[in-house]
């Protein structure tokens, strides 16, 4: 539990942001493009907190990455609707629709996180 409470909190407090996000900004930006960059910091956080450090940072990052482009993948393939999702929350969760610039986020929130990675792990040593 030790290793996870950090995770646990940083995913809390992301959730949060990415909320208030949906919720509250309709721009062109933030939304669309941040939000997705955003997310990946809580796909990772809530993958450790799941595997509670078994597998190393970078590893959990792109395993993430991989994990973020399967969804966006079955996004084209308009899964929601395949699988007659109706909740509003979950077909936000899933998404709806596929965006090629979707997945220049997600590389872009992963390349964040793995960066923040590094600069935790010089700030042990």
């Amino acid at each position: 539990m030790k290793k996870r409470l950090p995770y646990i909190i940083i995913f809390i407090a992301i959730f949060a942001v990415e909320t208030c996000i949906a919720l509250f900004v309709h721009d062109d930006f933030v939304r669309p493009y941040i939000g997705d960059v955003i997310v990946m910091w809580a796909v990772y956080c809530l993958a450790q907190i799941i595997l509670g450090g078994r597998f190393g940072s970078y590893k959990v990052a792109v395993g993430s990455l991989i994990f973020a482009f399967f969804v966006e993948l079955l996004q084209k393939f308009r899964i929601v609707d395949v699988l007659g999702i109706k909740s509003p929350v979950l077909r936000t969760i899933i998404g709806t629709s596929f965006a090629p610039a979707d997945l220049v986020c997600y590389l872009a929130g992963t390349a964040v996180t793995m960066a923040g990675i590094w600069v935790y792990n010089k700030a042990l040593k």
